[in-house]
C-alpha cells in the first residue's frame, strides 16, 4: 500500500477499501466513532489475512510513527472539565507534600485497585491513541461485571487520586521540557492542536499538560495504595492505572511515540523516594520498545527495566546487546523477537528470562509497561499474542510479585489501539488477578494464527541468558 502525503480521512478511507476488498465483516466506516476496533474476516485464509495485516500496518507506521499522514487542525478541544466521561470518573485534584495514605479494610482484603484517567481532551479523531481507548476498556469491564459495582470490595476504583506535581515528573524529566510544554498549552488552545514531536505522531491539544499530570498521579496513588495494603496484608491487590496518554517512549528531554510523561518511570522514582522501595523491578511488554524507560534507568543498578518487543519495530531501539553502563551494567534486559512471536513465544520467555531475572535481582516492588499491541489483532504491529496470553502474563507476574516482594505490583496502560482485543485483553488480566478461569476462548479466534518463528527465538532467548549469566 503505497501512503502518499493525504489527510487522515483520505488514509482511513483506503484502509476501509482495503479491508473490503478482502471481504472483511463489521468494518466501520472512515468516519464511525471506533475507527481502530477492527475484527478482522473470519473468512479470510490465514495467508491472506497476515498479508493484509502486514500490509495496513506498514502503512499506518509509515503514517503515524513516519510523518506519511498530515492532520489538519481540528475544532478547539473542549473543556476538561466538561467531558462527560471526566465527571463520570472525576478525580482529586488536591496535591500532597506528604504521603499519608491509611489502609482501609477493604483495601487490604482487595485482589484489584485500579485507577481511571482517560485524558478525554487529549484526543485526535482517528489518531490511534485516541480517547476512545481508557472508555472502551471500562465499558467491558461493566459489561463482564468486573467492576466494584458487581464485585464489592473485591475490585476498587481509586475515586480520589492525586496530581502529579512539576516535581514528580521532574525526577525522570528535564525542567525545561516539563515547563515548556506548559507554556505550549497556549498554542494549544489557540489552534486546538499542535505536534510536539518533530516525527509527528505526538499530539498536544490544550488539555494535554494537565491531563498528564493527572495520569501520572494516577498511577502514584495506586503506588501509595497498595504499599499501605502489602503493610497490613500478604496479598495485597494488584493496582491497574487505566490511563493515557501513555508513557514508555517519552525520553527525559521530551516527548515522543504517542507518550508525553513516562508514567511507570516516574512511578519508579516515587516508589523510592516516597517509600523507601529501593529496588524496582520493571517489566515491559509491549510490543514496542520503552525507549524511554530505558533510557532514565540506563546507568541505574536499582532500577531493573526488562523490555519484551518486536525486533526491528519502532521506534528502533532496545538491541540485545543494550545491557546498561556504568553502574547499570546488567540492569537492564532487551530481548527484541521476531514478528509473528505469539504466545509460546512469551511463555518461554516468562519462564527462561523474567523470572530468573526477577528471582535475583530480589525487588522491593514491581511496576508493568502494559501494552496490549501485541494482540494479534491489533494494527500497529506484528506478534501473534491472544487475550490468553496477556491473561498468562497478568497471571504469572502477581505469582512473581507475591513470591519476591510481598505481592506489591502495579500495571500501566500502554499501548493497544484494536479497541476490542484491548478491552478483552485488559479485562482478561483482571480476571486473572481475582483469580477466575480466562475467557479467551470464548474471544479468541485462533484460526488468525500461524506458526510462530520458534528457531528465532529459541536462538534469542539463548543469546539474552548469555549475555546475562542466567
Amino acid at each position: 500500500m503505497n501512503v502518499p502525503e493525504i489527510n487522515s480521512y483520505t488514509f482511513l478511507t483506503r484502509f476501509h477499501q482495503t479491508l473490503t476488498k478482502h471481504k472483511s465483516h463489521d468494518i466501520p466506516q472512515p468516519n464511525a466513532p471506533y475507527p481502530f476496533s477492527y475484527i478482522f474476516p473470519s473468512v479470510c485464509s490465514k495467508r491472506s489475512f497476515v498479508s493484509l495485516k502486514m500490509e495496513v500496518q506498514a502503512a499506518l507506521h509509515r503514517s503515524f510513527l513516519g510523518g506519511g499522514v498530515s492532520f489538519p487542525l481540528g475544532p478547539r478541544v473542549v473543556s476538561l472539565m466538561r467531558s462527560r466521561f471526566f465527571q463520570k470518573h472525576s478525580t482529586s485534584l488536591k496535591k500532597h507534600s506528604k504521603v499519608s495514605i491509611s489502609c482501609s479494610l477493604n483495601e487490604s482484603t482487595a485482589k484489584v485497585i485500579y485507577s481511571v484517567a482517560p485524558a478525554m481532551g487529549h484526543n485526535k479523531e482517528a489518531h490511534p491513541e485516541c480517547s476512545l481507548r481508557v472508555p472502551a476498556i471500562v465499558t467491558a469491564l461493566e459489561k463482564v461485571e468486573l467492576t466494584p459495582k458487581f464485585r464489592g470490595s473485591e475490585i476498587i476504583q481509586l475515586q480520589d487520586f492525586r496530581t502529579a506535581t512539576v516535581e514528580d515528573i521532574a525526577s525522570v524529566h528535564s525542567r525545561s521540557y516539563v515547563f515548556g510544554l506548559e507554556k505550549a498549552m497556549e498554542q494549544a488552545s489557540d489552534q486546538g492542536f499542535i505536534h510536539i514531536e518533530g516525527s509527528g505522531p505526538t499530539y498536544a491539544t490544550a488539555t494535554t499538560f494537565q491531563e498528564s499530570l493527572i495520569a501520572a498521579g494516577a498511577g502514584l496513588s495506586l503506588v501509595d495504595h497498595v504499599v499501605a495494603a502489602s503493610k497490613v496484608s500478604q496479598t495485597p491487590p494488584i493496582g491497574f492505572a487505566l490511563i493515557r496518554p501513555p508513557g514508555h517512549h517519552a525520553v527525559p528531554k521530551g516527548p515522543m511515540g504517542f507518550c508525553v510523561f513516562g508514567n511507570v518511570a516516574i512511578a519508579a522514582r516515587y516508589a523510592q523516594r516516597a517509600h523507601g522501595l529501593q529496588r524496582v523491578f520493571i517489566i515491559d511488554f509491549d510490543v514496542h520498545h520503552g525507549n524511554g524507560t530505558n533510557d532514565a534507568f540506563y546507568d541505574d543498578p536499582d532500577i531493573f527495566f526488562l523490555s519484551t518487543h518486536q525486533e526491528g519495530s519502532y521506534p528502533g531501539t532496545g538491541k540485545i546487546d543494550n545491557i546498561g553502563c556504568g553502574n547499570g551494567e546488567g540492569a537492564t534486559l532487551n530481548l527484541p523477537l521476531a514478528g509473528g512471536s505469539g504466545d509460546i513465544a512469551m511463555r518461554t520467555v516468562f519462564d527462561e528470562v523474567i523470572v530468573p531475572s526477577a528471582q535475583r535481582f530480589k525487588p522491593d516492588i514491581i511496576l508493568v509497561s502494559a501494552g496490549y499491541d501485541g494482540h494479534v489483532l491489533d494494527p500497529l504491529a506484528n506478534f501473534q499474542f491472544t487475550t490468553g496470553t496477556y491473561y498468562m502474563l497478568a497471571s504469572n507476574i502477581k505469582q512473581l510479585a507475591k513470591e519476591l516482594c510481598g505481592g506489591r505490583c502495579v500495571f500501566f496502560l500502554e499501548g493497544g489501539y484494536n479497541l476490542k482485543s484491548l478491552s478483552d485483553s485488559v479485562a482478561d488480566s483482571f480476571r486473572a488477578f481475582v483469580g477466575e478461569p480466562s475467557m479467551a476462548a470464548k474471544v479468541d479466534d485462533l484460526g488468525y494464527l500461524y506458526d510462530e518463528p520458534s528457531f528465532k527465538v529459541k536462538q534469542a532467548i539463548q543469546r539474552i541468558k548469555h549475555l546475562h549469566s542466567l
